[in-house]
C-alpha cells in the first residue's frame, strides 16, 4: 500500500472544491509494467482509488491543464530490497523517510508546516510483473487531498513551493463541527470552526514508542500552551489536540497536532 505523509493521517480530509472527474481512469499501456523509472515532474488526474494502489499507469497529462497529482520524486530503491519480496514491510518505512523529506523541501515547508495543509503525498513502485523483471524504482507524487478524501482538489501548474512565502487558505488544513473529532477537514477558505495552528515533536527516528497515555498527556499539556499563546492568550479559549499511535510511530511520525476553535 502506498504510504501517505502524515498531514493525512490527520482524519478524513472532505475536502472542498474543484474535484476532478473519471480520475485515474485514463491508463497508459506503456506505463503499465515499465521497467525504467518515470518522469520526473509529471501531472496526472489522480484519485483516492489510485493511490490505494501499491503502482500507477495513470496517463500524463500536461500540467497546464487540471491535474490532480504532480510527481516530485524520482528513484531507485536501495540495494537491500534487490531481493526482496514485493510487499516487503521495510519498504513503507524506506518511502516515508524518502518522500516526506523531499516532499516538504519541493512545498518550501518544515515538518510542522507539512502535517498542516490539505496535500499530502503518495508513492508508487513498479508493477509485479516489472517487480519480477528486476525494476526497483520508486515515485512520490504530490496528491490534492488525504487519506479519506472522497476526491481530490486540482493543484496548480506547478505546485513547488506552494507553502513558502505567503499562504493561501486553501492549502491549510481546518475542520468544521462541534469537535475535532467529528469534524469534516476541510480548507482554512471553506467555512470552519477549528484551526490546525501547530504541533509537538514527541520524539526522535530512533525513539521507541513511549505508550498512548504518555503521548496523549504531552500532547495535551503542550497544545493547551501553544494554542493559547498563538491566540495571544486570551482569558478564555477553545483548543483541541490530534495524537497517534504506535502504528503511526513505526513508520515515522513523531508529531501530533494542535488545534485552535476559531472562524480565522
Amino acid at each position: 500500500m502506498p504510504l501517505r505523509l502524515p498531514g493525512a493521517l490527520l482524519g478524513a480530509l472532505l475536502l472542498v472544491g474543484c474535484s476532478a472527474s473519471g480520475q485515474g481512469s485514463d491508463v497508459d499501456p506503456d506505463q503499465v509494467d515499465a521497467v525504467e523509472a518515470p518522469e520526473l515532474g509529471a501531472c496526472r488526474l489522480l484519485g483516492p482509488q489510485d493511490v490505494a494502489e501499491p503502482s500507477n499507469a495513470t496517463r500524463t497529462v500536461a500540467c497546464s491543464e487540471q491535474h490532480t497529482a504532480q510527481t516530485f520524486a524520482v528513484g531507485q530503491l536501495p540495494a537491500e530490497f534487490d531481493d526482496a519480496d514485493y510487499h516487503h514491510p521495510d519498504l513503507g518505512a524506506f518511502a516515508y523517510d524518502e518522500c516526506s523529506t523531499r516532499f516538504e523541501k519541493f512545498l518550501g515547508a518544515d515538518e510542522s508546516l507539512a502535517m498542516r495543509t490539505v496535500v499530502s503525498w503518495a508513492w508508487f513502485r513498479p508493477s509485479e510483473e516489472a517487480w519480477r523483471q528486476g525494476a526497483r524504482w520508486y515515485r512520490c507524487d504530490i496528491v490534492g487531498g488525504g487519506d479519506q478524501s472522497s476526491a481530490y482538489v486540482s493543484l496548480p501548474a506547478d505546485a513547488k513551493g506552494l507553502l513558502q512565502g505567503r499562504i493561501d487558505d486553501r492549502w491549510l488544513v481546518c475542520a468544521e463541527g462541534p469537535t475535532v473529532a467529528a469534524a469534516a477537514r476541510v480548507p482554512c477558505s471553506e467555512s470552519h470552526t477549528w484551526r490546525a495552528v501547530t504541533t509537538i515533536k514527541l520524539g526522535e527516528p530512533e525513539d521507541p514508542y513511549p505508550g498512548d497515555r504518555l503521548v496523549e498527556v504531552r500532547t495535551r499539556d503542550f497544545c493547551d500552551k501553544s494554542v493559547g499563546a498563538v491566540l495571544g492568550y486570551p482569558v478564555r479559549y477553545d483548543f483541541a489536540y490530534t495524537w497517534f499511535h504506535e502504528a503511526e510511530w513505526e513508520v515515522g511520525n513523531r508529531r501530533s497536532i494542535c488545534w485552535a476553535k476559531t472562524d480565522r
